[in-house]
């Protein structure tokens, strides 16, 4: 089987440690990007995995198609042109003081990206599941476009479509959001969302459930699983839930809604000592996806997910690089850390 994602893969540059900006006179680089972080996901997984995007044929544009390869995601439908590669600035949050990304992504590549630069038919030809999240319209309503040629193409071709919803308030307004996508939501068949951005876009919200100070409902999101599914006709419906204590110390689970079956799912929760949360919810699309792929069952499936993210927690950077055996293992109750001689 062969997944596609499509979106922007951006250079994060981030102050060390748990330091300001520029507190010391430093900036860590690395690459990441919602989609791009849900290939790399898969691709460690042993899925034939591709990614696609519009990157500058420079260096650094070159430096991000290449931290791709290293973790074996096809880059080969990657176009090249333009003049930027997009940027964000990633402080790390510390005890109670949150985390800070700054936008530096106007006039990217692939925020410049038309229509006519995607040959979709070409690109799908083999293609199983088709992934992109609500980032990649929020850059502009030519990339609005994109996405619903893609999703037009990925219909055509039988493929499967997932989509994590990943509002950003940073981006585009609240009524942007909902309007591109409930047109983009019409294609998809998997809807990933938070109670935050099932709230933000389309005013659906869970009752009884305060996201900050920890109390969860699990009546109401079944509630907001339920009316997504209805409002869109989709097959299935994931919801994380984030119970933040600390910019360290989170609650984290999920669940799954399966509309067949009727079936609610709700994942074991992890207490996360936290390392690095940017790309935690891509690891649980990246997860999610591998389990429905592979046939496991909803239970499993969001139990693996969740898992999958959970390690994520603990691992710098956005990509997360751990194995189906990892987290099978986590999944299965092992979560002690205990070290493996």
């Amino acid at each position: 089987m062969k997944y596609l994602t499509f979106g922007e893969i951006m250079l994060r540059l981030k102050s060390p440690g748990h330091e300001r900006f520029f507190q010391s006179p430093m900036l860590e680089a690395t690459f990441g990007g919602g989609e791009a972080n849900v290939a790399v996901s898969l691709a460690n997984y042993g899925i034939d995995a591709a990614f696609v995007t519009k990157l500058p044929a420079h260096a650094i544009g070159q430096a991000a198609v290449n931290s791709l390869r290293r973790y074996g995601v096809d880059t080969s439908m990657i176009v090249r042109g333009g003049d930027r590669v997009g940027i964000y600035f990633n402080e790390k949050g510390a005890s109670q003081r949150g985390s800070v990304c700054i936008y530096d992504r106007a006039h990217s590549a692939i925020q410049e990206a038309s229509t006519s630069d995607f040959d979709w038919d070409k690109i799908f030809e083999g293609v199983d599941w088709f992934h992109f999240t609500g980032i990649t319209p929020a850059l502009g309503p030519n990339v609005v476009d994109i996405c619903r040629e893609a999703c037009k193409a990925a219909k055509a071709h039988g493929v499967k479509i997932s989509c994590d919803l990943n509002y950003r308030g940073k981006l585009w307004t609240r009524e942007e959001a909902r309007a591109a996508m409930t047109d983009l939501c019409q294609y998809v068949d998997v809807c990933i969302s938070t109670e935050e951005d099932a709230k933000d876009v389309f005013g659906i919200e869970a009752e009884a459930t305060d996201i900050y100070a920890g109390e969860i409902n699990r009546e109401g999101y079944k509630s907001v699983a339920r009316q997504l599914a209805e409002k869109f006709g989709f097959e299935k419906v994931a919801i994380t839930l984030r119970e933040s204590h600390s910019a360290f110390d989170n609650g984290w689970s999920a669940m799954l809604y399966d509309v067949a079956s009727n079936e609610y799912c709700f994942s074991k929760k992890y207490n996360l000592h936290i390392i690095d949360r940017v790309g935690g919810g891509d690891s649980f699309g990246g997860g999610l996806i591998y389990s429905l792929l592979t046939g496991k069952s909803t239970q499993d499936a969001v139990e693996f997910a969740v898992a999958a993210s959970a390690l994520k927690h603990s691992i710098e950077g956005d990509y997360n690089m751990v194995t189906v055996p990892e987290v099978e293992k986590l999944a299965g109750g092992d979560g002690s850390g205990r070290i493996q001689r």
